[in-house]
């Protein structure tokens, strides 16, 4: 699945992520707590990790793993086409293979983040590469994007001790989400994604995760999240719930 050798299991389901958290903690000896605030809403506050847009408000659409090549661009057409603005949290690898690219995100009137230089479960990785990590992609972004990185989203939404100090040392939002697609899952259909994103109870202040990008997925997964897209859109303007960029 992705070339860090990660499991099947890391990108699958709340139970798999925790498992996947646990062990990865026991192997590394890095600190467990951080990965539990996806599931203890108190220690998430506490850390300052969010899950909601910053003024409550309308749903953030977000996309992790970019930017892609073709995914991109393609997810950039869709987006220009309902007038609709997202966030993508980049990663540093995929803008060093690319900088434009990165830079029309922008240029198209999207918001920026910081996901990671290389995509790891950072439970398996010391301090030290954590922070080495963090600061190739921060120089990567913003050197291509001329945008000053504010967010910070960890690769699988698992954060560790040494990523939550140097966010809050930075003055980053550390944001996770409400809703996923499980888009990159190699059974995804368009319509399976939607379900999953919007099928629940998607409200105001909603954070939903997409990936425009299939470097750590299943191949060609980002045709199925394009393909998605004006279902999700469809079905949440239905509901009377706008996109939002305050994250």
């Amino acid at each position: 699945m992705s070339r860090e050798t990660m499991t099947a299991a890391d990108h699958r389901s709340p139970d798999a992520l925790w498992t996947a958290a646990v062990v990865g903690s026991l192997v590394s000896g890095t600190y467990l707590l951080p990965a539990l605030s996806y599931y203890l809403p108190q220690l998430r506050s506490a850390l300052g990790i969010s899950r909601t847009t910053l003024d409550g408000r309308g749903f953030a659409l977000t996309f992790d793993d970019g930017p892609h090549r073709l995914g991109t661009p393609a997810v950039l057409a869709e987006l220009a086409r309902r007038e609709a603005r997202a966030t993508f949290f980049l990663v540093g690898e995929q803008v060093a293979r690319d900088p434009g690219l990165a830079r029309e995100v922008v240029d198209a009137g999207h918001e920026i983040g910081l996901h990671c230089d290389r995509h790891r479960n950072l439970l398996r990785l010391g301090p030290r590469a954590v922070a080495q990590d963090i600061a190739r992609a921060r120089a990567r972004i913003e050197d291509s994007t001329g945008r000053a990185v504010e967010r910070y989203r960890p690769p699988y939404g698992i954060f560790n001790a040494a990523a939550i100090a140097i966010a809050k040392r930075n003055g980053w939002r550390p944001l996770l989400w409400t809703h996923w697609g499980r888009d990159w899952e190699s059974s995804a259909t368009p319509q399976s994604i939607a379900q999953r994103l919007v099928g629940g109870e998607v409200a105001d202040g909603s954070v939903l995760l997409l990936h425009d990008a299939d470097d750590y997925g299943a191949a060609n997964s980002w045709q199925r999240t394009v393909a998605a897209l004006p279902l999700i859109l469809d079905e949440l303007a239905g509901r009377g719930l706008q996109p939002s960029v305050a994250v």
